[in-house]
């Protein structure tokens, strides 16, 4: 006797999965580029891409195995809270309402079964909110006066689990204070502290200051700037893009020289 094989589930995710495969291959045999089939399906590249170099099976189990974030995710730390402090002697209406007026959009039903699930003991452990690594380098780079007292404590948060971003932190705003204040004559000691102890990709972009320190040093000393230069070098391009393949370089040369420029004085810092 042969055992069937067993079937997914069809959830939404598993439905999707199969439909996303079969137009992406669909289009792939008409010989459509990456580029193309993600503007027409309304997708990332890497998308596209990772849908065609993989097998349906295992997009399938991968669909299988995630979980989508419902409405209840934002709101299940505060309902364990309350599971807790209540000793489970709490209905699911009433926490319900607590977390309706905190925004929850979402059924009762839900609720219900999430608190049967705390009451049986198989409910899943609260993700911990662990900020993304954008953020937290946001927190690092702005002024600590301009910081919230929410942001400045995650921040602490932070730097108490991790030396690494402590000691980051610590280099990176002292290096923001070189910039804003014009202290180029501390930047070597700058670059010895980030070269000691530093981590490894700070002591890289330390070193690379030392391959024209007196550039540098002028930089964060001096209030010219090269902004004037770039901004030619901009305009220039984009006048060139703009003129690629449908006039002569007569023309161009002539564009380049009525364009307005602005005076050498707006270079200047303020």
């Amino acid at each position: 006797m042969q055992i069937p094989v067993p079937e997914l589930p069809r959830t939404q995710i598993i439905e999707r999965t199969r439909h996303r495969y079969e137009d992406i291959h669909r289009l792939v045999e008409k010989c459509w580029t990456i580029s193309a089939i993600a503007r027409r399906l309304n997708l990332d590249r890497k998308t596209v891409r990772r849908f065609r170099d993989t097998a349906l099976d295992e997009l399938l189990v991968s669909a299988r195995d995630r979980r989508p974030n419902g409405a209840l995710e934002p709101f299940k730390a505060y309902l364990n809270a309350r599971f807790t402090e209540t000793q489970g002697q709490v209905s699911g209406t009433r926490l319900f309402l607590e977390i309706q007026a905190r925004g929850y959009q979402g059924s009762r039903q839900v609720v219900r079964k999430h608190l049967a699930a705390l009451r049986a003991g198989t409910a899943e452990p609260v993700r911990a909110d662990i900020p993304s690594p954008r953020k937290i380098t946001s927190w690092i780079m702005r002024p600590r006066e301009t910081l919230t007292d929410s942001q400045d404590r995650r921040l602490l948060e932070v730097r108490l689990a991790c030396p690494y971003i402590t000691r980051a932190c610590d280099l990176a705003r002292a290096f923001a204070d070189l910039v804003r204040h014009r202290r180029g004559y501390l930047l070597l000691e700058w670059i010895r502290q980030a070269e000691q102890d530093a981590p490894k990709p700070m002591q890289g972009f330390a070193g690379f200051f030392r391959q024209d320190l007196d550039a540098v040093t002028a930089g964060l000393t001096l209030p010219w700037s090269s902004g004037v230069v770039e901004g030619h070098v901009n305009r220039v391009k984009t006048l060139k893009r703009a003129m690629y393949g449908r006039a002569s370089f007569e023309l161009l040369r002539t564009r380049i020289l009525i364009q307005p420029w602005p005076s050498p004085d707006s270079g200047r810092s303020l």
